[in-house]
Protein backbone atom coordinates (compact mmCIF):
# COMPACT_ATOMS: atom_id res chain seq x y z
CA UNK A 1 0.00 0.00 0.00
CA UNK A 2 1.19 3.37 -0.88
CA UNK A 3 2.37 6.04 2.09
CA UNK A 4 1.98 9.92 2.11
CA UNK A 5 3.34 11.92 4.94
CA UNK A 6 0.69 13.01 7.34
CA UNK A 7 3.10 15.55 9.34
CA UNK A 8 6.42 13.80 9.94
CA UNK A 9 5.06 10.86 9.65
CA UNK A 10 4.54 8.52 6.66
CA UNK A 11 1.28 6.85 6.91
CA UNK A 12 -0.44 3.98 4.56
CA UNK A 13 -2.84 5.79 2.54
CA UNK A 14 -6.13 3.76 3.50
CA UNK A 15 -6.61 4.48 7.31
CA UNK A 16 -9.74 4.54 9.39
CA UNK A 17 -12.33 6.34 10.53
CA UNK A 18 -13.71 5.82 14.27
CA UNK A 19 -16.84 7.69 13.47
CA UNK A 20 -19.28 4.54 12.80
CA UNK A 21 -18.19 2.73 16.34
CA UNK A 22 -20.36 4.31 18.85
CA UNK A 23 -24.18 3.65 18.36
CA UNK A 24 -26.73 5.28 15.66
CA UNK A 25 -26.54 8.92 15.44
CA UNK A 26 -22.62 8.60 16.28
CA UNK A 27 -24.59 7.83 20.52
CA UNK A 28 -23.69 5.59 22.67
CA UNK A 29 -22.24 2.42 22.82
CA UNK A 30 -21.77 0.17 19.66
CA UNK A 31 -24.66 -2.58 18.56
CA UNK A 32 -22.27 -5.12 18.66
CA UNK A 33 -18.87 -4.12 21.33
CA UNK A 34 -16.84 -7.35 20.81
CA UNK A 35 -17.26 -6.95 17.27
CA UNK A 36 -16.43 -3.66 17.15
CA UNK A 37 -12.98 -4.46 19.11
CA UNK A 38 -12.23 -7.36 16.56
CA UNK A 39 -12.89 -4.57 13.99
CA UNK A 40 -10.05 -1.92 15.38
CA UNK A 41 -7.63 -5.26 16.03
CA UNK A 42 -8.00 -6.33 12.32
CA UNK A 43 -7.64 -3.01 11.01
CA UNK A 44 -4.28 -2.56 12.00
CA UNK A 45 -3.34 -6.17 11.24
CA UNK A 46 -4.17 -4.95 7.48
CA UNK A 47 -1.99 -2.65 7.63
CA UNK A 48 -3.89 0.50 8.99
CA UNK A 49 -1.44 2.81 11.04
CA UNK A 50 -3.33 6.07 11.48
CA UNK A 51 -6.74 6.24 13.08
CA UNK A 52 -9.40 9.31 12.89
CA UNK A 53 -11.31 9.70 16.35
CA UNK A 54 -13.09 12.62 18.47
CA UNK A 55 -13.85 12.70 21.76
CA UNK A 56 -17.44 13.54 21.10
CA UNK A 57 -17.78 10.37 19.16
CA UNK A 58 -19.94 8.79 21.54
CA UNK A 59 -19.53 10.98 23.17
CA UNK A 60 -16.25 9.17 24.58
CA UNK A 61 -17.10 5.68 22.78
CA UNK A 62 -14.91 5.78 19.96
CA UNK A 63 -11.89 6.66 22.21
CA UNK A 64 -12.22 4.14 24.75
CA UNK A 65 -12.90 1.33 22.55
CA UNK A 66 -9.81 2.48 20.15
CA UNK A 67 -8.01 2.46 23.92
CA UNK A 68 -9.57 -1.13 24.95
CA UNK A 69 -8.40 -2.60 21.46
CA UNK A 70 -4.90 -1.47 20.88
CA UNK A 71 -3.33 -0.20 23.78
CA UNK A 72 -0.38 0.11 24.31
CA UNK A 73 -0.59 1.30 20.61
CA UNK A 74 1.96 0.27 17.91
CA UNK A 75 4.59 2.37 17.80
CA UNK A 76 3.88 3.35 14.04
CA UNK A 77 0.23 4.49 14.44
CA UNK A 78 -0.87 8.07 14.84
CA UNK A 79 -4.13 8.75 16.02
CA UNK A 80 -5.81 12.54 15.36
CA UNK A 81 -8.67 13.81 16.27
CA UNK A 82 -10.80 16.68 16.11
CA UNK A 83 -11.55 19.37 18.11
CA UNK A 84 -14.20 22.27 17.76
CA UNK A 85 -17.58 20.22 18.96
CA UNK A 86 -19.26 18.94 21.49
CA UNK A 87 -22.93 16.89 22.30
CA UNK A 88 -25.95 18.49 23.72
CA UNK A 89 -28.10 16.22 26.16
CA UNK A 90 -29.95 15.51 22.46
CA UNK A 91 -27.06 14.66 20.86
CA UNK A 92 -26.75 17.67 18.67
CA UNK A 93 -23.04 18.65 17.69
CA UNK A 94 -22.89 21.94 19.25
CA UNK A 95 -19.95 24.02 18.73
CA UNK A 96 -17.13 24.76 21.17
CA UNK A 97 -15.07 27.37 19.38
CA UNK A 98 -13.67 29.17 22.35
CA UNK A 99 -9.34 28.53 22.97
CA UNK A 100 -10.10 27.24 26.78
CA UNK A 101 -12.72 24.62 25.21
CA UNK A 102 -10.36 23.55 22.46
CA UNK A 103 -7.52 23.06 24.81
CA UNK A 104 -9.69 21.55 27.06
CA UNK A 105 -11.03 19.06 23.91
CA UNK A 106 -7.39 18.27 23.24
CA UNK A 107 -6.78 16.90 26.77
CA UNK A 108 -9.74 15.10 27.15
CA UNK A 109 -8.75 13.36 24.08
CA UNK A 110 -5.57 12.83 25.45
CA UNK A 111 -6.94 11.20 28.38
CA UNK A 112 -9.88 8.96 26.87
CA UNK A 113 -6.98 7.84 24.46
CA UNK A 114 -4.42 7.16 27.31
CA UNK A 115 -1.85 8.92 25.41
CA UNK A 116 0.69 11.87 26.25
CA UNK A 117 0.67 13.18 22.61
CA UNK A 118 -1.48 13.00 19.90
CA UNK A 119 -0.43 12.77 16.29
CA UNK A 120 -2.77 15.21 14.82
CA UNK A 121 -5.58 17.17 16.15
CA UNK A 122 -7.91 18.91 13.55
CA UNK A 123 -9.75 22.19 14.51
CA UNK A 124 -13.43 21.32 13.12
CA UNK A 125 -14.28 25.04 12.04
CA UNK A 126 -17.95 25.24 12.93
CA UNK A 127 -18.84 28.17 9.89
CA UNK A 128 -22.08 26.48 8.69
CA UNK A 129 -24.02 27.19 11.89
CA UNK A 130 -24.92 30.35 12.88
CA UNK A 131 -23.07 30.48 16.13
CA UNK A 132 -23.55 32.73 19.03
CA UNK A 133 -21.59 35.76 19.73
CA UNK A 134 -19.01 34.04 22.31
CA UNK A 135 -18.50 30.89 19.74
CA UNK A 136 -17.63 33.47 16.82
CA UNK A 137 -13.90 33.29 17.17
CA UNK A 138 -10.98 34.56 14.78
CA UNK A 139 -8.88 31.51 13.52
CA UNK A 140 -5.56 33.22 14.41
CA UNK A 141 -6.62 32.80 18.25
CA UNK A 142 -7.76 29.38 17.88
CA UNK A 143 -4.64 28.51 16.02
CA UNK A 144 -2.33 30.28 18.66
CA UNK A 145 -3.93 27.87 21.56
CA UNK A 146 -3.45 25.01 19.22
CA UNK A 147 0.72 26.05 18.44
CA UNK A 148 0.91 26.35 22.35
CA UNK A 149 -0.47 22.70 22.33
CA UNK A 150 1.81 21.64 20.30
CA UNK A 151 4.89 23.65 21.82
CA UNK A 152 3.80 21.93 25.06
CA UNK A 153 4.31 18.36 23.39
CA UNK A 154 0.56 17.55 23.53
CA UNK A 155 0.06 17.72 19.38
CA UNK A 156 2.21 16.57 17.14
CA UNK A 157 0.73 17.88 14.01
CA UNK A 158 -2.23 20.61 13.77
CA UNK A 159 -5.05 20.34 10.81
CA UNK A 160 -8.05 21.89 10.03
CA UNK A 161 -11.39 20.85 9.00
CA UNK A 162 -14.46 22.05 7.20
CA UNK A 163 -12.32 25.41 5.91
CA UNK A 164 -12.22 27.66 2.55
CA UNK A 165 -9.64 28.40 0.80
CA UNK A 166 -8.33 31.32 2.65
CA UNK A 167 -8.90 29.80 6.20
CA UNK A 168 -6.85 26.81 5.07
CA UNK A 169 -3.77 29.74 3.36
CA UNK A 170 -4.17 31.58 7.40
CA UNK A 171 -3.87 27.93 9.05
CA UNK A 172 -0.72 27.35 6.91
CA UNK A 173 0.99 30.33 7.02
CA UNK A 174 0.07 30.42 11.05
CA UNK A 175 0.02 26.96 12.24
CA UNK A 176 2.30 25.04 9.61
CA UNK A 177 -0.27 22.32 8.99
CA UNK A 178 0.04 18.80 8.01
CA UNK A 179 -3.39 18.03 6.78
CA UNK A 180 -6.94 19.59 5.76
CA UNK A 181 -9.91 17.13 6.23
CA UNK A 182 -12.76 18.89 3.49
CA UNK A 183 -16.20 17.46 2.09
CA UNK A 184 -14.88 15.75 -1.58
CA UNK A 185 -15.74 13.11 -4.44
CA UNK A 186 -15.71 12.01 -7.71
CA UNK A 187 -19.85 13.67 -7.70
CA UNK A 188 -18.70 16.71 -5.31
CA UNK A 189 -15.15 18.65 -6.44
CA UNK A 190 -16.21 22.12 -5.19
CA UNK A 191 -12.73 22.23 -2.94
CA UNK A 192 -10.77 20.93 -5.68
CA UNK A 193 -8.89 24.40 -5.15
CA UNK A 194 -7.85 23.47 -1.61
CA UNK A 195 -6.74 19.93 -2.51
CA UNK A 196 -4.42 20.91 -5.20
CA UNK A 197 -3.59 23.73 -2.91
CA UNK A 198 -2.56 20.78 -0.71
CA UNK A 199 -0.84 19.18 -2.67
CA UNK A 200 1.54 22.60 -3.65
CA UNK A 201 2.13 22.16 0.48
CA UNK A 202 3.25 18.87 0.92
CA UNK A 203 0.13 18.54 2.95
CA UNK A 204 -2.23 15.76 3.26
CA UNK A 205 -5.83 15.89 2.56
CA UNK A 206 -8.21 13.79 3.94
CA UNK A 207 -11.62 13.58 2.32
CA UNK A 208 -15.24 13.05 4.63
CA UNK A 209 -18.41 12.24 2.30
CA UNK A 210 -15.73 10.43 -0.02
CA UNK A 211 -18.74 8.75 -1.16
CA UNK A 212 -21.22 11.85 -1.71
CA UNK A 213 -22.66 13.63 0.76
CA UNK A 214 -24.76 11.49 3.71
CA UNK A 215 -27.97 13.61 3.27
CA UNK A 216 -30.42 11.65 1.22
CA UNK A 217 -31.04 14.59 -1.23
CA UNK A 218 -27.49 14.96 -2.63
CA UNK A 219 -25.76 12.86 -5.36
CA UNK A 220 -23.94 9.26 -4.11
CA UNK A 221 -20.77 8.14 -5.92
CA UNK A 222 -22.52 4.34 -5.66
CA UNK A 223 -25.63 5.28 -7.58
CA UNK A 224 -23.26 7.13 -10.60
CA UNK A 225 -23.96 5.16 -13.93
CA UNK A 226 -19.93 5.42 -14.67
CA UNK A 227 -18.76 3.99 -11.07
CA UNK A 228 -21.45 1.55 -11.97
CA UNK A 229 -20.23 0.52 -15.18
CA UNK A 230 -16.38 0.56 -14.25
CA UNK A 231 -17.05 -1.58 -11.28
CA UNK A 232 -18.69 -3.94 -12.83
CA UNK A 233 -15.76 -4.18 -15.58
CA UNK A 234 -12.57 -4.43 -12.45
CA UNK A 235 -14.79 -7.03 -10.45
CA UNK A 236 -15.10 -3.95 -7.69
CA UNK A 237 -17.89 -2.53 -5.83
CA UNK A 238 -18.92 0.73 -6.90
CA UNK A 239 -17.77 2.19 -3.35
CA UNK A 240 -14.58 0.71 -4.05
CA UNK A 241 -14.16 2.34 -7.42
CA UNK A 242 -15.15 5.80 -5.80
CA UNK A 243 -12.56 5.30 -3.06
CA UNK A 244 -9.90 3.75 -5.35
CA UNK A 245 -10.82 6.97 -7.78
CA UNK A 246 -9.61 9.32 -5.10
CA UNK A 247 -6.24 7.28 -4.23
CA UNK A 248 -5.71 8.18 -8.21
CA UNK A 249 -6.75 11.78 -7.88
CA UNK A 250 -3.90 13.30 -6.24
CA UNK A 251 -1.24 11.31 -4.81
CA UNK A 252 -1.91 13.59 -1.46
CA UNK A 253 -4.83 11.85 -0.58
CA UNK A 254 -6.15 9.84 2.66
CA UNK A 255 -8.63 7.92 2.94
CA UNK A 256 -10.21 7.40 6.60
CA UNK A 257 -13.46 4.51 5.60
CA UNK A 258 -15.07 3.36 8.85
CA UNK A 259 -17.38 0.57 9.80
CA UNK A 260 -17.66 -1.21 12.99
CA UNK A 261 -18.67 -4.69 10.42
CA UNK A 262 -15.44 -7.01 9.54
CA UNK A 263 -16.59 -7.77 6.21
CA UNK A 264 -17.26 -4.05 5.54
CA UNK A 265 -13.79 -3.53 6.63
CA UNK A 266 -12.03 -6.14 5.01
CA UNK A 267 -14.30 -4.70 1.63
CA UNK A 268 -12.31 -1.34 2.11
CA UNK A 269 -9.21 -2.54 2.92
CA UNK A 270 -9.20 -3.80 -0.36
CA UNK A 271 -9.28 -0.74 -2.02
CA UNK A 272 -5.87 -0.50 -2.00
CA UNK A 273 -5.90 -3.35 -4.59
CA UNK A 274 -8.03 -2.14 -7.41
CA UNK A 275 -6.73 -1.03 -10.46
CA UNK A 276 -8.40 1.76 -12.42
CA UNK A 277 -6.98 1.98 -15.71
CA UNK A 278 -6.54 5.54 -17.85
CA UNK A 279 -9.60 4.81 -19.45
CA UNK A 280 -11.56 4.13 -16.03
CA UNK A 281 -10.22 7.35 -14.78
CA UNK A 282 -11.35 8.78 -18.42
CA UNK A 283 -14.64 7.33 -17.82
CA UNK A 284 -14.87 8.15 -14.20
CA UNK A 285 -14.22 11.72 -14.74
CA UNK A 286 -16.16 12.17 -17.82
CA UNK A 287 -19.60 10.39 -16.30
CA UNK A 288 -19.60 12.11 -13.13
Amino acid sequence: MDTYSLGEVPVHRVGFGAMQLPGPGVLGPPSDHDEAVAVLRRAVELGVDHIDTAQFYGPDVANELIREALHPYPDDLVLSSKIGAVRDEEGGFVPAQRPGQLRAAAEENLRTLDVDRLGVVNLRRMDEHELPADQRIPLEDQFAEMVALRAEGKIAGVGISTATYAQVKQAIEQAGIVCVQNAFSLVDRADAEVLDLCRDEGIAYVPYFPLGSAFPHLPKVTDNAAVRAVAERVGASPAQVGLAWLLAHRDNVLLIPGTSRMAHLEENMRIADVSLSERDLEELDRGA
